[in-house]
């Protein structure tokens, strides 16, 4: 299911992360790799702000859609 689906305050694994090479060349810069565990910290209209590694990072819901839990 895409990530836009979690619940506020859930823990998930990644499992695929679509788009073009550019997309997912940037996703995984910011941590954001197959079989990394993502917890959704907040979301509003569907943007989502994440904890990843040690980092909280924004993603808007169009690319938030493209990673697969």
């Amino acid at each position: 299911m895409p990530l836009v689906l979690v619940k506020q305050g859930e823990s998930v694994i990644i499992r695929k992360i679509t788009g073009k090479d550019e997309l997912r060349q940037h996703l995984a810069e910011l941590g954001f790799v197959v079989n990394e565990v993502v917890t959704v910290v907040s979301e509003i209209a569907g943007n989502l702000i994440l904890q990843v590694k040690d980092s909280r990072i924004a993603l808007d819901k169009n690319i938030a859609s493209r990673i697969l839990v």
